[in-house]
Protein backbone atom coordinates (compact mmCIF):
# COMPACT_ATOMS: atom_id res chain seq x y z
CA UNK A 1 0.00 0.00 0.00
CA UNK A 2 1.52 3.68 -0.89
CA UNK A 3 1.83 6.49 1.79
CA UNK A 4 -0.03 9.44 2.25
CA UNK A 5 -1.27 10.85 -0.88
CA UNK A 6 -0.41 14.65 -1.91
CA UNK A 7 -1.54 17.01 -4.34
CA UNK A 8 0.87 16.66 -7.38
CA UNK A 9 1.81 13.32 -6.63
CA UNK A 10 2.16 11.02 -9.80
CA UNK A 11 0.72 7.62 -9.17
CA UNK A 12 -0.13 3.97 -10.54
CA UNK A 13 -3.75 3.11 -10.22
CA UNK A 14 -5.80 -0.22 -11.10
CA UNK A 15 -9.56 -1.29 -11.58
CA UNK A 16 -10.92 -3.40 -9.81
CA UNK A 17 -14.38 -4.68 -10.34
CA UNK A 18 -15.46 -0.82 -11.76
CA UNK A 19 -13.35 0.91 -8.86
CA UNK A 20 -10.16 2.95 -9.32
CA UNK A 21 -7.56 2.08 -6.70
CA UNK A 22 -3.95 3.52 -5.96
CA UNK A 23 -1.36 0.95 -6.57
CA UNK A 24 1.79 3.29 -6.07
CA UNK A 25 3.23 6.43 -5.88
CA UNK A 26 6.38 7.28 -7.80
CA UNK A 27 8.81 9.24 -6.01
CA UNK A 28 8.61 13.13 -5.60
CA UNK A 29 10.88 15.48 -7.65
CA UNK A 30 10.31 18.05 -4.96
CA UNK A 31 8.09 18.21 -1.41
CA UNK A 32 6.51 22.01 -0.55
CA UNK A 33 6.40 21.29 3.30
CA UNK A 34 5.59 23.19 6.84
CA UNK A 35 5.47 22.25 10.48
CA UNK A 36 1.83 20.46 10.79
CA UNK A 37 -0.94 21.53 13.81
CA UNK A 38 1.32 20.81 17.18
CA UNK A 39 4.67 20.86 15.46
CA UNK A 40 5.17 17.46 15.95
CA UNK A 41 5.01 16.16 12.40
CA UNK A 42 5.32 17.63 8.78
CA UNK A 43 2.25 18.54 6.60
CA UNK A 44 2.70 18.04 2.98
CA UNK A 45 1.15 20.45 0.88
CA UNK A 46 2.33 19.35 -2.33
CA UNK A 47 5.14 17.49 -4.73
CA UNK A 48 6.27 17.71 -7.67
CA UNK A 49 5.95 21.51 -8.16
CA UNK A 50 7.71 23.56 -11.04
CA UNK A 51 7.17 26.65 -9.29
CA UNK A 52 5.30 28.06 -6.40
CA UNK A 53 4.02 31.81 -5.96
CA UNK A 54 3.93 33.36 -2.26
CA UNK A 55 0.86 35.40 -2.38
CA UNK A 56 0.53 38.39 -0.48
CA UNK A 57 -1.81 41.24 0.06
CA UNK A 58 -1.06 44.82 -0.59
CA UNK A 59 -4.04 45.92 2.00
CA UNK A 60 -6.81 44.12 3.46
CA UNK A 61 -4.95 42.44 4.96
CA UNK A 62 -1.59 44.25 4.69
CA UNK A 63 1.43 42.20 4.53
CA UNK A 64 4.44 42.04 6.71
CA UNK A 65 7.96 40.95 5.47
CA UNK A 66 8.22 38.49 8.70
CA UNK A 67 5.17 36.47 7.21
CA UNK A 68 6.86 37.23 3.29
CA UNK A 69 10.56 35.99 4.65
CA UNK A 70 9.31 32.71 6.65
CA UNK A 71 6.88 31.69 3.46
CA UNK A 72 9.91 32.47 0.73
CA UNK A 73 12.06 30.19 3.02
CA UNK A 74 9.37 27.34 3.41
CA UNK A 75 9.73 27.49 -0.68
CA UNK A 76 13.87 27.72 -0.98
CA UNK A 77 13.85 24.74 1.74
CA UNK A 78 12.21 22.60 -0.53
CA UNK A 79 14.74 23.33 -3.38
CA UNK A 80 12.43 25.54 -5.38
CA UNK A 81 12.96 29.70 -5.79
CA UNK A 82 9.79 30.97 -4.97
CA UNK A 83 7.76 33.88 -7.15
CA UNK A 84 6.34 36.61 -4.97
CA UNK A 85 3.42 37.97 -5.68
CA UNK A 86 1.69 40.59 -4.39
CA UNK A 87 -2.45 41.27 -5.26
CA UNK A 88 -4.92 44.37 -4.77
CA UNK A 89 -2.95 46.90 -6.97
CA UNK A 90 -6.27 48.23 -7.45
CA UNK A 91 -7.09 49.44 -3.37
CA UNK A 92 -5.54 52.59 -2.29
CA UNK A 93 -1.70 53.49 -1.47
CA UNK A 94 -0.92 49.59 -3.00
CA UNK A 95 1.47 50.83 -5.86
CA UNK A 96 3.48 52.55 -3.10
CA UNK A 97 3.74 49.08 -0.96
CA UNK A 98 4.30 47.23 -3.76
CA UNK A 99 7.26 49.22 -5.11
CA UNK A 100 9.05 48.88 -1.72
CA UNK A 101 8.49 45.37 -1.59
CA UNK A 102 9.74 44.98 -5.06
CA UNK A 103 12.87 47.15 -4.04
CA UNK A 104 13.62 44.57 -1.10
CA UNK A 105 13.08 41.17 -2.89
CA UNK A 106 14.04 42.03 -6.35
CA UNK A 107 17.60 43.20 -5.14
CA UNK A 108 18.20 39.73 -3.60
CA UNK A 109 17.03 38.09 -7.00
CA UNK A 110 13.40 36.84 -6.44
CA UNK A 111 10.83 37.79 -9.56
CA UNK A 112 8.23 40.10 -8.09
CA UNK A 113 4.81 40.12 -9.70
CA UNK A 114 1.46 42.88 -8.85
CA UNK A 115 -1.53 42.19 -9.73
CA UNK A 116 -5.20 43.37 -9.03
CA UNK A 117 -7.79 40.30 -9.62
CA UNK A 118 -10.57 43.39 -9.22
CA UNK A 119 -8.94 45.68 -12.10
CA UNK A 120 -6.75 42.79 -13.88
CA UNK A 121 -3.59 44.69 -14.02
CA UNK A 122 -0.66 42.55 -14.28
CA UNK A 123 -2.70 39.12 -15.25
CA UNK A 124 -1.06 38.80 -18.30
CA UNK A 125 2.01 37.82 -16.98
CA UNK A 126 0.73 35.94 -13.82
CA UNK A 127 -1.01 34.17 -16.69
CA UNK A 128 2.44 33.69 -18.47
CA UNK A 129 3.88 31.65 -15.83
CA UNK A 130 0.87 30.04 -14.39
CA UNK A 131 0.60 28.84 -18.12
CA UNK A 132 3.61 26.51 -18.18
CA UNK A 133 3.93 23.18 -16.38
CA UNK A 134 2.62 22.87 -12.46
CA UNK A 135 2.42 25.64 -9.95
CA UNK A 136 1.18 26.46 -6.48
CA UNK A 137 -0.45 29.23 -4.97
CA UNK A 138 0.44 29.53 -1.19
CA UNK A 139 -0.53 31.98 1.58
CA UNK A 140 -2.58 33.80 4.00
CA UNK A 141 -6.29 33.34 3.63
CA UNK A 142 -7.81 36.10 2.50
CA UNK A 143 -4.78 37.71 0.19
CA UNK A 144 -7.23 36.76 -3.04
CA UNK A 145 -5.92 33.73 -4.47
CA UNK A 146 -9.02 31.98 -5.40
CA UNK A 147 -10.05 35.78 -7.07
CA UNK A 148 -6.90 35.08 -9.08
CA UNK A 149 -7.47 32.31 -10.62
CA UNK A 150 -11.32 33.16 -11.51
CA UNK A 151 -10.01 36.43 -12.73
CA UNK A 152 -7.35 34.09 -14.93
CA UNK A 153 -10.47 31.33 -15.95
CA UNK A 154 -13.44 32.66 -15.97
CA UNK A 155 -14.73 29.20 -16.38
CA UNK A 156 -13.51 28.22 -12.96
CA UNK A 157 -15.92 30.20 -10.94
CA UNK A 158 -13.91 29.55 -7.67
CA UNK A 159 -15.58 30.32 -3.86
CA UNK A 160 -14.27 33.52 -2.71
CA UNK A 161 -14.70 35.08 0.88
CA UNK A 162 -14.31 38.54 2.62
CA UNK A 163 -12.50 39.15 5.72
CA UNK A 164 -13.55 39.54 8.82
CA UNK A 165 -14.88 42.79 10.25
CA UNK A 166 -13.98 41.57 13.10
CA UNK A 167 -10.21 40.35 12.94
CA UNK A 168 -9.49 42.18 9.30
CA UNK A 169 -8.15 38.83 8.40
CA UNK A 170 -9.26 36.48 5.84
CA UNK A 171 -11.71 33.88 5.93
CA UNK A 172 -11.23 30.04 4.91
CA UNK A 173 -12.64 29.61 1.72
CA UNK A 174 -10.46 27.06 -0.38
CA UNK A 175 -10.91 24.30 2.78
CA UNK A 176 -8.88 21.20 0.69
CA UNK A 177 -6.17 21.18 -1.78
CA UNK A 178 -6.99 20.63 -5.17
CA UNK A 179 -5.25 20.93 -8.51
CA UNK A 180 -6.59 23.34 -11.42
CA UNK A 181 -6.54 22.67 -14.94
CA UNK A 182 -6.30 25.95 -16.18
CA UNK A 183 -7.69 26.75 -19.93
CA UNK A 184 -3.97 27.48 -20.85
CA UNK A 185 -2.84 24.51 -20.59
CA UNK A 186 -0.84 24.98 -16.91
CA UNK A 187 -2.04 23.39 -13.46
CA UNK A 188 -2.24 25.19 -10.31
CA UNK A 189 -2.43 23.52 -6.99
CA UNK A 190 -5.01 25.88 -5.46
CA UNK A 191 -3.85 24.98 -1.23
CA UNK A 192 -6.00 26.39 1.73
CA UNK A 193 -4.45 29.86 3.66
CA UNK A 194 -2.44 29.44 6.87
CA UNK A 195 -0.80 32.07 8.59
CA UNK A 196 1.49 29.71 11.29
CA UNK A 197 4.31 29.64 8.77
CA UNK A 198 6.31 27.14 10.73
CA UNK A 199 9.01 24.93 9.18
CA UNK A 200 9.94 21.56 9.02
CA UNK A 201 13.30 19.94 8.23
CA UNK A 202 15.68 23.29 8.25
CA UNK A 203 18.32 22.61 10.91
CA UNK A 204 19.70 25.74 11.83
CA UNK A 205 23.19 25.36 10.47
CA UNK A 206 21.12 25.20 6.84
CA UNK A 207 19.13 28.19 7.52
CA UNK A 208 21.53 30.47 5.91
CA UNK A 209 21.14 28.49 2.29
CA UNK A 210 17.56 29.48 2.58
CA UNK A 211 18.51 33.42 2.59
CA UNK A 212 19.86 34.19 -1.31
CA UNK A 213 21.90 37.40 -0.17
CA UNK A 214 23.20 35.25 3.18
CA UNK A 215 24.41 32.55 0.70
CA UNK A 216 25.98 34.81 -2.11
CA UNK A 217 28.20 36.00 0.85
CA UNK A 218 32.09 34.91 1.50
CA UNK A 219 32.64 32.31 3.40
CA UNK A 220 33.11 34.02 7.14
CA UNK A 221 36.06 33.63 9.46
CA UNK A 222 35.07 30.38 10.85
CA UNK A 223 33.25 27.45 9.55
CA UNK A 224 30.26 26.67 10.60
CA UNK A 225 29.23 30.98 11.24
CA UNK A 226 25.83 31.19 12.77
CA UNK A 227 25.92 34.70 11.88
CA UNK A 228 24.90 35.80 15.48
CA UNK A 229 27.63 36.74 17.47
CA UNK A 230 30.78 35.20 16.20
CA UNK A 231 33.50 37.62 15.00
CA UNK A 232 34.45 38.46 11.47
CA UNK A 233 31.17 37.84 10.12
CA UNK A 234 30.39 38.51 6.55
CA UNK A 235 26.89 38.54 6.95
CA UNK A 236 26.82 41.08 10.35
CA UNK A 237 29.63 43.35 8.26
CA UNK A 238 26.82 43.06 5.60
CA UNK A 239 23.57 44.03 7.51
CA UNK A 240 25.92 46.90 9.13
CA UNK A 241 27.16 47.91 6.06
CA UNK A 242 23.36 48.02 4.40
CA UNK A 243 23.97 45.74 1.88
CA UNK A 244 21.93 43.23 3.77
CA UNK A 245 18.35 44.72 5.11
CA UNK A 246 18.16 44.75 8.31
CA UNK A 247 14.47 43.14 8.03
CA UNK A 248 15.81 40.19 6.66
CA UNK A 249 18.81 39.74 9.38
CA UNK A 250 15.75 39.41 11.96
CA UNK A 251 13.69 37.15 10.70
CA UNK A 252 16.71 34.83 9.87
CA UNK A 253 17.65 35.33 13.29
CA UNK A 254 13.89 34.39 14.49
CA UNK A 255 14.12 31.52 12.40
CA UNK A 256 17.63 30.48 13.31
CA UNK A 257 16.15 30.40 16.77
CA UNK A 258 13.21 28.50 16.51
CA UNK A 259 15.24 25.79 14.54
CA UNK A 260 18.01 25.57 17.28
CA UNK A 261 15.01 25.05 20.13
CA UNK A 262 13.03 22.29 17.59
CA UNK A 263 16.09 20.21 17.88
Amino acid sequence: MPGEVVIGDRVTVAETRGAWTIESVEPRGTTLVRRGRGGRAPKVLAANLDRVFVVVSLAEPPATTELIDRLLVLVEASGIHPILLTNKLDLPGAHEVAAELSSTYQGIGYLVLGASARSGEGLELLRDELCRGTSALIGPSGVGKSSLLNALDRGLALRTGELSVKTGTGKHTTSSSRLIELECGGRVADTPGFGDVGLWGVAAEDLASCFPELAALDPCRFRGCAHLQEPDCAVRAAVEAGRIRESRYRSYRKLHGEAAAAR
